[in-house]
């Protein structure tokens, strides 16, 4: 049976990291938004305006889909990295993978502020290549951290909290 994990939690919880453990332990495809937008955006960028941002990240969220379900629909699994910031992104996932018979799974990944901005400052240093895509200022993280809307019970009725 194909599965659609989608990977949620705040800056610096470690989104990336399990990911990319998960999708080796289930044999999954990894999308992971962050290259998507760096690759594809970040020489557009000149300030760090929401509203541009994401419309991008939604044009991506359209193209990975589509890549998704070609490998859904071939029994593979994948694993959503890909921010999920908030209720109605992961809403929106979550219905696109149950309209093509999948049922998502949500993985809430938290853990304490200070923890996660300790982890973006080793990940903004070591830049290793398979979790760093750009550097997250301390700016960038202070815009992002009352934005993230964590997921209810519902939302993890088919799936689970990792304290990270």
């Amino acid at each position: 049976m194909a599965r659609v994990i989608i990977v949620t939690g705040p800056t610096g919880v470690g989104k990336t990291t399990y990911s990319l453990s998960l999708s080796k332990d289930i044999g999954a495809v990894r999308f992971s938004i962050d290259p998507w937008m760096q690759t594809l955006f970040s020489k557009d960028m000149t300030s760090l305006d929401y509203s541009w941002m994401i419309e991008r990240v939604n044009r991506c969220y359209v193209q990975i889909w589509q890549v998704c379900e070609q490998i859904l629909q071939l029994n593979g699994n994948v694993v959503l990295d890909l921010g999920f910031t908030t209720k109605e992104q992961r809403a929106r996932f979550s219905e696109l993978a149950r309209a093509i018979g999948v049922e998502p799974e949500v993985h809430y990944l938290n853990a304490p502020k200070g923890v996660r901005k300790q982890r973006v400052g080793k990940r903004n240093t070591e830049k290793d290549p398979d979790v760093y895509s750009f550097e997250v200022t301390d700016f960038m993280f202070n815009f992002m951290e009352p934005r993230y809307e964590a997921p209810d019970a519902n939302e993890l009725e088919n799936g689970r909290t990792v304290n990270a």
